[in-house]
Formats: C-alpha cells, sequence, structure tokens
C-alpha cells in the first residue's frame, strides 16, 4: 500500500514540531507540503531527513513554497514552476517522481479580496493549471496532483456554505475551474472514498486557542489520474492535528494506493 498525504503546514519552521511528530505517527510514503513561508535555504531538510524523509523544496521567504518528502527515498524532481508564465515570481508548484509515481505538490493562490487582482491572478493560475494538468493526463503516467487548492468544491464541503459566499474559495469561478479538471479525467480521491460525507480539511483559528468547528472546508484535495482509481482503497484527514498545540489551520489529507 503506498500512502500520500498533503498538509498546508502554514510555516515549515514555526510548525516543525506539528510537522515532525506527525510525520513519525503516521509515516506516510509520500507528503507534499504547502505554504513553507521559508526561503530555500532555512528549509529543515536536517530535522526532516532525521525523521526519515528525502526532500524537495521550491521556497519563498515569507510566502508560500511547496515540498515533497519520500520515506526513506530522495525525490526525483521533474520541474518547479507551472509552466505559461514566465513572470509569475510566487514558489507554488513543484513536481517529482517517486516510485514510478508522478507526484504534483500544488498551493493554489487564495485569490482574496475578491473581486480584484489577486482574485483575477488566482483564476489565470487555475487556467494553467488545467492546461498543464491536461498534459500529465496524456502523457499517461499515474498522477496525483494535490495540495491546497483554496477552493471549496461544492456545498458538502463546507459546514456553513452560506458563510463563505463572498469568499473567493467559494466563488463560482474558483468552483468551476476545480470542476474542469474532474471534467478533464481528473478523480477527486476524498470525495470518491466519502461521497456523501462532510469531510473538512481547514478552520478557523478561534479566539483564545482552539479552533473554531463551524467554520470547516474542505481545500485541501488529491487529484489522481484515471488509471490509478482501480487501485484507491482509502482517504481521510488527520483531523486530530487541528488541535495539537501550536497547529496549522489545515490538517493532512491523505490516500492509500494499493
Amino acid at each position: 500500500m503506498l500512502r500520500v498525504a498533503t498538509f498546508n503546514v502554514n510555516g515549515v519552521n514555526g510548525r516543525l514540531p506539528v510537522l515532525i511528530a506527525w510525520l513519525k505517527a503516521t509515516r506516510y510514503d509520500v507528503v507534499c507540503l504547502q505554504e513553507l513561508k521559508t526561503s530555500d535555504e532555512k528549509f529543515p531538510a536536517e530535522a526532516i531527513g532525521d525523521a526519515g524523509y528525502g526532500a524537495i523544496w521550491h521556497g519563498q521567504k515569507s510566502y508560500n513554497g511547496v515540498a515533497i518528502l519520500a520515506r526513506g527515498a530522495d525525490p526525483i524532481e521533474r520541474r518547479r514552476g507551472l509552466p505559461g508564465d514566465p513572470d509569475d515570481s510566487h514558489s507554488r508548484y513543484i513536481e517529482a517522481e517517486i516510485s514510478g509515481l508522478v507526484v504534483g505538490c500544488l498551493y493554489l493562490p487564495n485569490g482574496n479580496p475578491a473581486p480584484g487582482p489577486k482574485f483575477d491572478y488566482k483564476l489565470r493560475w487555475f487556467d494553467r493549471l488545467i492546461s498543464y494538468g491536461q498534459d500529465l493526463l496524456k502523457a499517461g503516467a499515474p498522477t496525483v496532483l494535490c495540495g491546497d487548492y483554496n477552493v471549496v468544491p461544492t456545498p458538502i464541503d463546507a459546514v456553513v456554505p452560506r458563510r463563505w459566499i463572498g469568499d473567493a474559495v467559494y466563488f463560482p469561478e474558483s468552483r468551476q475551474a476545480y470542476a474542469a479538471m474532474l471534467e478533464d479525467g481528473w478523480i477527486d480521491a476524498v470525495r470518491r472514498i466519502h461521497p456523501e460525507k462532510g469531510v473538512y480539511t481547514y478552520w478557523n483559528h478561534s479566539y483564545g486557542g482552539g479552533y473554531d468547528k463551524s467554520s470547516g472546508l474542505r481545500m485541501d484535495h488529491l487529484l489522481i489520474s484515471p488509471s490509478l482509481s482501480p487501485k484507491l482503497r482509502g482517504a481521510g484527514v488527520d483531523v486530530e492535528t487541528r488541535g495539537w498545540e501550536k497547529p496549522s489551520d489545515h490538517a493532512p489529507a491523505w490516500i492509500e494506493l494499493e
């Protein structure tokens, strides 16, 4: 069984104790991280190596940043940055091959405040992802495209959908772009395993510690290529990490492939 997880850590150095404790407790085979918020040279490769993982990363000081970890192996880098805009300076995409599996790790722009320039950038980035995703599907290799998509695809993916109507993560254009990826053939693995269930990966921090359970959203997704569909055996979210000390506002989502 190959287990793949995605986790928006919301600052890899600030949340390092949470990340290392989670890696040691779960021992996923492949881990994609987003929102590293660190420059390349300050990425905690040594601590992650001590936990048993090889890593590649694409950092950016204070913002964004993505990484792919492999347990007991070094991921083979295939690409950093999404094609289609040579002027895009944000560190939001990295891709590796691990044991014959192509893994794309992405941190899609949030897009708030919307409408506005940030939302326009989000949609342009999404268009590039859709186009590149089509290339990956045409290439035919077994592929997982996962990360923080900053999209809540349907009303079942929010505890209280109406709270998010004015937010870029729930705008119709964001949801349409995500739906376009599924129409191309990508499979939402968590939703495939849990077709009717409210599954959430993000909650607002609440004042005085803890988190606001009514703010739950699912916007961290693992999309798999059609050839992996028969191999999908399980999926879920490590919700308990959200209650740990100094946690990220996201919890890790994961899938199991035969």
